[in-house]
């Protein structure tokens, strides 16, 4: 009998975890994309095709990107006067100055980087933080 009173503690305990999991997953952003989807207003007529979607903010860039950093690091980050280009492992975020505020666009990688490569040039590598060139031997020469 004395152990009955462990399990249900231990069953009290493996609930909350449950509940708590599950708060997570329905109700949390585990990405930058989520990140974006959940904190600024959706902005369907400035989707580019199929390959970007649009979000708006009354922030300035400089802002938006700040925010979205602070909550995810991006691999890499290219800032001029057109915008601010963060890259993902998977996805990229442009963030472009408009009239009051900001235009945020999310794009899979694959589409994005030959999209904005004549701005961000080198400064956006590929893959995981790495440089365009790799990492093997002879690599930065």
């Amino acid at each position: 009998m004395r152990y009955r009173g462990w399990f249900l503690v231990g069953g009290a305990f493996a609930l909350v975890g449950v509940l708590l999991a599950g708060f997570a997953v329905f109700h949390g952003n585990f990405s930058p994309r989520g990140y974006v989807q959940d904190r600024y207003r959706r902005a369907a007529a400035q989707d580019i095709g199929s390959d970007a979607r649009a979000y708006r903010s009354d922030s300035a860039p400089s802002v938006v990107a700040e925010e979205i950093t602070e909550a995810w690091r991006p691999a890499d980050e290219y800032v001029d006067a057109s915008g601010v280009y963060l890259r993902y492992d998977e996805d990229s975020v442009v963030i472009l100055p408009l009239a009051g505020g900001s235009l945020i666009l999310l794009e899979r990688l694959v589409t994005a980087y030959p999209r904005y490569s004549s701005t961000v040039g080198n400064a956006w590598g590929w893959g995981r933080g790495s440089s365009v060139r790799g990492g093997g031997p002879g690599a930065g020469k």
